[in-house]
């Protein structure tokens, strides 16, 4: 069976990141007798300068006629200046994910115990760290009503966090169904329930969807108490289910339980076609360096594998040559430490293939 993939590199690193994932879907492909298919399209910056918007309705229409898309990272200062709706992340990445129906954003977070020593945080904080954080993905302020004015000489803006009962049954439900797939069956929500109206809509529907999860238990936790559990005791986490901006926050926070932004992958599902990306930004500042690690994005492939095309071996296999390379001190500048073996993108990569191999 053929799968077909939408690539869209985008800006700076995500460039040097994507072909080194299909470089280990190519070897994936040729172990396992898969054939995958790769068309790429332009989104964000590079969009731009190519057609003057950032989302163009050529890079849609591939992304609708894929199986799955896979996306390295956009923006950079060259477009920061440009007005709000054409600026990469808002005139391309929120729309994506609207059009495709990508309600849900899945970012796995464990701790590699070879990388135990490249985290900032200190090792027996971060053992047996093992959580999914499930962030929804087309609410909340990000989508909600916002504007600007000035009134007698005085500038104002608004942004409003506006949720309604379904939006957030579809996503507490889907961190259910996560948690029960998992040893400890646990989801924490996070909210802002003691000051936000949006908050409370959202813990009262949780409490009734857990309902129907007898076998998984469900707690709730303020935002900024989760912000500080993270780091205090992070192993404390099983699932966690969150609006969108305090998700936004919140897996980058936890991107460095991992050591780094470099090793975080994420899948944002819900509509036909899924679309997986690191969780890096486009780094404009190592662009072009063969700095940039690109386990990120090859872990994302992995979960493509597993979510859109139901391929949980293969999945699994990648995810092991990642960990064995890590286990043989290989490393990225983002994850370096004293005594490893320091790798550009490229080597990164032969050495996962190596394993695959």
């Amino acid at each position: 069976m053929a799968y077909r993939i939408a690539v869209l590199p985008g800006d700076g690193i995500g460039t040097e990141v994507v072909p080194q994932a299909i470089r280990v879907l190519d070897k994936i492909a040729e172990k396992y007798g898969h054939q995958f298919e790769y068309n790429q399209g332009l989104i964000g910056g590079a969009a731009i300068d190519a057609t003057g918007h950032p989302l163009p309705e050529e890079t849609l229409g591939l992304c609708y006629n894929s199986d799955a898309v896979l996306l390295g990272a956009i923006g950079g200062p060259k477009w920061d200046n440009l007005p709000t709706h054409l600026r990469p992340e808002v005139g391309a990445l929120l729309p994506l994910r609207k059009e495709l129906g990508l309600y849900a954003n899945i970012r796995p977070c464990r701790m590699y115990s070879a990388l135990a020593d490249a985290s900032t945080l200190k090792k027996e904080v971060l053992e047996g760290t093992d959580m999914v954080v499930i962030r929804e993905l087309t609410g909340g302020m990000y989508f909600g009503p916002k504007g600007r004015e000035t009134v007698d000489g005085v500038e104002r803006a608004w942004d409003t966090m506006l949720y309604s009962t379904p939006e957030i049954e579809r996503i507490v439900r889907l961190a259910f169904e996560a948690a029960r797939k998992r040893t400890r069956k646990e989801v924490c929500s996070v909210d802002k329930a003691n000051v936000l109206e949006a908050s409370r809509l959202w813990r009262e529907t949780a409490i009734r969807v857990a309902a129907d999860y007898p076998d998984v238990t469900l707690t709730h936790m303020y935002v900024d108490n989760a912000a500080m559990q993270l780091v205090r005791n992070p192993r404390q986490f099983d699932v966690v289910v969150t609006e969108n901006t305090f998700g936004d926050i919140l897996t980058d926070q936890a991107s460095m339980l991992s050591a780094s932004l470099g090793m975080l992958p994420s899948a944002s599902i819900g509509g036909n076609v899924a679309l997986y990306e690191p969780a890096h930004g486009s780094a404009p500042d190592i662009a072009g360096q063969k700095k940039a690690n690109p386990l990120a994005t090859i872990l994302s492939t992995a979960m493509m594998l597993e979510y859109s095309f139901n391929l949980v071996t293969e999945a699994r296999a990648i995810e092991d040559a990642v960990e064995k390379v890590l286990s043989k001190g290989f490393r990225t500048g983002d994850i370096m430490e004293a005594g490893k073996t320091l790798v550009n993108t490229e080597e990164m990569t032969d050495r996962v293939l190596e394993e695959l191999a």
